[in-house]
């Protein structure tokens, strides 16, 4: 146990409280679209780092690393997924979807833009949305919980569980009180520090390392062909960004088109940095720690690596990282689960529309609770499972339920309602069916689960009555949107 190191981390966890209590006195007064959405003001800077930090939990410092440090380079295919898939997600998908949801009655969650996209008076697809989104985030929130109890167990001593609630309560209370806004500005901090953290270590241990370590690890490690279930499953990685909600939210936070551009360029760059250093890690912490199952099964890696080469000031500072990794993802999940059930459930709903903004903020908050509460249940457990599992399960539902429909329809014109609801379903069960029954064929459930999903969405589409000329005159407006 360092001092220091506990004096950073509590330094630091008084910080990001400190954001959402300026936020709460600064918004107190906003309605929904200020605690959901930020009032689409968000800038270049805060609004790339935001979605590169909430994309980014613990897993990118903790399970992904050790994942390639114990299983070899075959592993790194996940970082190369993952940059093409943001690449793509931002070129290619982020211009749209900020029209788009504009046009669509300036939609301010995923589940409102699909229904006002198809100009659709059924809440069937809200309700299918928010469902996915409770269970979904509720895993993907455990996970960075569970990644909070194994840092301070091993940097201070506490225990698991105790270290669990902590960390929850803390984002639970500033994402509470400040909404999206808070959300992003923790998130823009927490960005700058994760990538100085994966920067920073692998170079140092890099230059400490004993040449003779690289002939002690066996040579099929270095093999990043060994399979091609290895391949395919890797890249498939990279189509959770289409329909990863509390990533492309942001997309239509941004204040303009403008803006758009900018940060499309500053987030790929973080994105593809965070990426290819978190594959560092894990190659360079083979060589450096050798090989070691209590780091393997505890998904230590960086944390191990960190503390092994600098003093106890810098170690926490780095450290903080993972902190911070955890927290950027948690905030982002249990908001966008909150707007799901608030904006797409009890509004519409529970409360036919019959309700004020201030119901509206605290049912938004009463469900952040919520989430948090059984995702700490869940983290504490001790047969959940790695970080990296974790992650993996809510990121091929959130792939593969919303990533085609998404897409579809932001560039297909005679996409209706009906194919819209196929492709959801039909990707969410595929993507849990492949995995419940089919994982021993070594392929990541979220590639057949988008296929699947984007098959039943064209098949159903091409098979029923095609949509309105209205929904058509949006798809036309959307399309050509100016500002």
């Amino acid at each position: 146990m360092r001092l220091s190191e506990i004096i950073v981390f509590i330094v630091y966890l008084l910080f990001m409280l400190s954001i959402g209590v300026y936020f709460f006195i600064k918004d107190r007064n906003g309605g929904e679209k200020s605690y959901f959405l930020g009032g689409r003001e968000m800038g270049a800077w805060v609004a790339a780092l935001s979605a590169g930090a909430s994309d980014m939990s613990a897993w990118v410092l903790m399970g992904l690393p050790t994942s390639i440090y114990a299983l070899g380079l075959g592993q790194v295919w996940i970082s190369v997924g993952l940059a093409i898939g943001y690449t793509i997600s931002w070129l290619v998908q982020a211009p749209r979807l900020r029209r788009f949801s504009i046009v669509a009655n300036d939609s301010i969650t995923i589940p409102q833009y699909l229904t006002n996209r198809f100009l659709s008076g059924s809440r069937a697809l809200q309700i299918i949305c928010a469902a996915v989104f409770l269970v979904a985030y509720t895993i993907y929130s455990a996970s960075s919980v569970k990644a909070c109890g194994t840092l301070f167990n091993t940097v201070i001593g506490l225990n698991e569980t105790v270290a669990m609630y902590i960390a929850a309560i803390i984002i639970v209370s500033y994402t509470f009180l400040g909404g999206f806004s808070a959300v992003c500005w923790t998130d823009f901090f927490q960005g700058m520090l994760i990538l100085g953290a994966m920067l920073i270590a692998p170079i140092f241990a890099a230059a400490m390392l004993d040449p003779a370590a690289v002939s002690a690890v066996p040579p099929t490690y270095w093999s990043a062909f060994s399979s091609w279930q290895e391949i395919v499953s890797g890249l498939a990685w990279g189509l959770g960004y289409f329909g990863m909600p509390h990533i492309i939210i942001r997309y239509m936070s941004l204040k303009s088109q403008a803006e758009l551009k900018k940060s499309a360029k500053i987030g790929i760059s973080w994105t593809v940095l965070i990426v290819v250093f978190a594959a560092l890690v894990g190659v360079i912490g083979r060589l450096f720690l050798g090989y070691d199952e209590a780091i393997n099964s505890n998904s230590l890696v960086f944390i191990s690596m960190v503390r092994r080469i600098f003093p106890g000031l810098i170690s926490g500072v780095l450290l903080s990282a993972v902190l911070a990794a955890s927290m950027s993802t948690a905030d982002s999940q249990l908001l966008s689960a909150a707007s799901a059930f608030a904006s797409d459930v009890y509004k519409p709903v529970i409360r036919k529309n019959k309700v004020s903004d201030r119901e509206m903020l605290w049912a938004g908050r009463l469900v952040v609770l919520g989430v948090a509460a059984v995702a700490l249940l869940i983290a504490s457990n001790p047969n959940t499972g790695s970080i990296m599992a974790l992650v993996s399960n809510a990121w091929g539902v959130f792939g593969a339920a919303f990533g085609p429909t998404i897409m579809l329809s932001l560039f297909w014109r005679r996409f209706n309602f009906k194919g819209a609801v196929a492709g959801i379903l039909t990707g969410a069960f595929v993507d849990i069916g492949w995995f419940a029954f089919l994982s021993s064929t070594g392929i990541y459930e979220l590639a057949p689960g988008f296929l699947a999903g984007t098959l039943a969405a064209v098949a159903v589409t091409l098979c029923t009555e095609k949509p309105s000329k209205q929904v058509e005159a949006l798809f036309d407006e959307a399309v050509s949107y100016t500002e």
